[in-house]
């Protein structure tokens, strides 16, 4: 009853189940073990927050370029603030407001984004205090330039003149006079009556939308195995059910004889 299981076409069958089947369970194993390593990623990444709020700020220049190991590390700088924008659509506590961006103009030629602080309400000019005059020396946490369209930042252009909506080298240089670090800093204590802006984990880093998608292809490829198996069975099921009505006579003359020949 199971000779069919020798044929050439169930030997093709046979061959691609023991290969599908180790091929999802492989990765759907390697998406889980992609999960549990942004699992373990937002656990360091929100002790390394922590630990960086108490460090020793260190110059902005041994710190550059932004990478996961110097994303909100403490930083100072010292320089003369110069345009002032404001980004809006920013949430803090619950609620939407603005951050105050100030460039500053330091030393060694180029301006680095500075977030002031944060203030409730919609964006307005005359609501942002200005900034010091003459020579400050900045303390904060370091920052990567922001992608539009990530983790909250707004993707939309057109914006009125004075804003912006990334905090961004790419985005600035049309906005500003100057040659520009690719990084930003968030000052420690919100300047002039602001709220401070909490420093944020480095990019990939936390359990975002990409995480999850890893979580939900684990899922996927061990349905895939599972199915696999399913239609085998069901094959083999059809398949012992068709040589039983072949030897019972209850197939019609030409199906048996078709399947004669599939089982040559």
């Amino acid at each position: 009853m199971y000779r069919f299981l020798l044929t050439s076409r169930w030997w093709g069958i046979n061959v691609f189940v023991l290969l599908a089947i180790p091929f999802c369970i492989f990765m759907g194993s390697w998406q889980l073990s992609r999960f549990q390593a942004r699992v373990d990623s937002s656990h360091q990444a929100t002790k390394q927050v922590e630990t960086d709020r108490t460090e020793t700020a260190r110059p902005l220049a041994s710190l550059l370029p932004v990478d996961q190991s110097t994303s909100g590390r403490q930083t100072t700088a010292t320089g003369r603030y110069g345009k002032q924008l404001l980004v809006p659509d920013r949430q803090l506590d619950g609620k939407n407001g603005f951050y105050v961006l100030t460039l500053l103009r330091t030393d060694a030629g180029k301006a680095l984004p500075v977030v002031r602080g944060w203030i409730s309400g919609e964006p307005d000019a005359a609501k942002a205090p200005a900034a010091p005059t003459g020579e400050v020396t900045v303390t904060g946490s370091l920052q990567a330039s922001e992608t539009p369209g990530d983790n909250g930042v707004s993707a939309q252009s057109g914006l009125p003149s004075g804003q912006t909506g990334a905090i961004s080298a790419a985005s600035l240089v049309n906005l500003v006079p100057y040659h520009l670090y690719d990084a930003w800093v968030t000052l420690d204590k919100g300047d002039s009556g602001m709220k401070a802006v909490p420093a944020t984990a480095p990019a990939n880093t936390g359990l975002d939308l990409k995480a999850f998608q890893n979580l939900g292809y684990t899922g996927e490829w061990f349905v895939f195995a599972g199915f696999v198996v399913f239609m085998w069975f069901r094959l083999l099921r059809r398949e012992v059910e068709f040589a039983r009505d072949a030897e019972l006579g209850l197939v019609p003359e030409d199906e048996n004889e078709e399947a004669a020949h599939a089982t040559v």
